[in-house]
């Protein structure tokens, strides 16, 4: 099977993808949802303490809405492998191809990165609350996990796709915070 050259990002790929990108559009994914399900044990936080990073969750009836990049056909193969070493460090996350509706009406198929139920990072259902408090005191070799979900929160709002439940987090993390 050929991989295609379209990647979904619905969290940190948004703000940092990481690899030269040909083209972008809004896109939107059925029978998934973005949240914080999975545990960071590398990224945003340490097998000491886990951070917590948004995962694509199935979830029937449920649709995310992100962006479809295309990575440039220059470098692709090096892309791919800077994606996966990037995505699939633990793996916790699926690399799936999911069909993709785009802004303007087409319809492609993409990367997708979706989280495994059975893995030992899976952690979907977690009170809002307790999300909160994790992700304001957890930093993992990428940063304070704040910071991730505020890039997060920014890059959506800049694309007019609010998350109200990010949004709540945000607005919680930073009253941990800062009081």
């Amino acid at each position: 099977m050929t991989t295609p050259p379209w990647v979904f990002a619905y969290g940190s790929l948004l703000w940092n993808p990481g690899f030269a990108v040909a083209e972008r559009a809004l896109a939107t994914v059925e029978g998934f949802s973005r949240s914080f399900c999975m545990r960071s044990i590398h990224h945003r936080g340490t097998p000491e303490a886990p951070g917590l990073v948004l995962a694509l969750d199935s979830a029937p009836g449920a649709v995310c809405r992100g962006v479809a990049l295309r990575m440039a056909d220059e470098g692709r193969h090096e892309a791919l492998r800077i994606l996966r070493e990037r995505e699939l460090v633990s793996s916790a996350y699926l690399e799936r191809v999911l069909p993709l509706t785009l802004g303007d009406g087409r319809e492609i198929e993409a990367l997708a990165y979706v989280v495994d139920r059975s893995h030992a990072q899976y952690c979907g259902g977690l009170p809002l609350r307790e999300q909160a408090e994790i992700i304001a005191r957890s930093r993992g070799g990428r940063g304070p996990n704040a910071d991730y979900l505020s890039n997060t929160v920014g890059m959506l709002g800049d694309l007019g796709l609010r998350d109200e439940t990010l949004d709540w987090l945000h607005s919680r993390v930073a009253k941990i915070n800062y009081g």
